[in-house]
């Protein structure tokens, strides 16, 4: 595929801009067998918080006995309130000094995605996925402190609905999972527009867990699941929240890859900051 045709600049190709010649977020560590400790321990610290914010988020709104649910007693509401909440806590985190280091995946479906776009390494992208399994169980042990609040909602927990099959469930994660994975790639991909791509979570995820919060709890995000799961020992339909977002990221990868708007393809494993080599 020509180069030319991509729609954003390479900053590491501009002139007068000296290349870095370990360039793990494009896909090119340098050595090849490189390992980036550093990345991991931010992609670590960074879905601990994530994890441990956002779903503080989800106890104050939804715990039993929760003054929220009394000043704002529509689900509909803070369904929508919280997925803003929480899509704001991911931007923040994109836009801080981790973003800046690692790119702010926090999710090991969005790392699939930018190792399916050869944008990371095979062992950059473990490193990052076992590195935010681990910061989602970190950052849920701290969510003990809620007390008898917390474990009202097994500490932000997801499970799937009442009713709802292991199919709908596992197509339901795939679907918000799909939309996730293809606005981040969307807007990265345009030079106007890159800047937008985390300032968009906010709206996209108020929107997914208002509507898809019902089926499974809108996770789009194992490590988000896991780590409320053990630190409240629900495993039911776990699977799910590995299946469903690996599915949905590797589905909205071979839709881009159609190019059906032109070709416009990430060059770089990030969700801001992309003025970096």
């Amino acid at each position: 595929m020509d180069p030319a045709k991509f729609a954003v600049a390479d900053p590491a190709r501009t002139p007068g801009v000296a290349p870095s010649p370990d360039r793990p977020l494009h896909g090119a560590p340098f050595p090849p067998g490189r390992w980036h400790p550093r990345l991991y321990l931010a992609e670590l610290v960074g879905t601990a918080l994530l994890v441990g914010v956002g779903l503080s988020i989800v106890i104050v709104m939804f715990g039993t006995a929760s003054p929220v649910a009394a000043w704002l007693p529509g689900v509909g509401e803070r369904r929508f309130l919280t997925g803003a909440l929480f899509g704001s806590v991911g931007a923040l985190l994109a836009l801080s000094p981790v973003g800046k280091v690692s790119g702010a995946h926090l999710n090991p479906a969005v790392t699939l995605a930018f190792w399916l776009e050869g944008k990371l390494a095979g062992r950059d992208a473990a490193g990052y996925v076992l590195a935010q399994l681990a910061g989602g169980v970190l950052g849920a042990l701290p969510l003990r402190l809620w007390g008898a609040l917390g474990r009202s909602v097994e500490y932000g927990g997801t499970v799937p609905g009442p009713g709802i099959s292991p199919t709908v469930a596992v197509l339901a994660e795939a679907g918000v999972t799909f939309a996730l994975v293809g606005l981040i790639f969307t807007l990265a991909s345009h030079a106007r527009l890159c800047h937008l791509t985390p300032l968009a979570l906010p709206a996209l995820f108020s929107v997914l867990v208002l509507v898809e919060a019902p089926l499974t709890g809108t996770s789009a995000n194992p490590a988000r699941s896991f780590g409320p799961a053990v630190v409240a020992g629900v495993w039911q339909g776990q699977w799910v929240y590995f299946v469903g977002p690996c599915l949905g990221a590797a589905v909205a990868v071979g839709v881009l890859r159609l190019e059906l708007t032109g070709p416009r393809r990430v060059l770089a494993a990030r969700l801001a900051h992309f003025h970096l080599p």
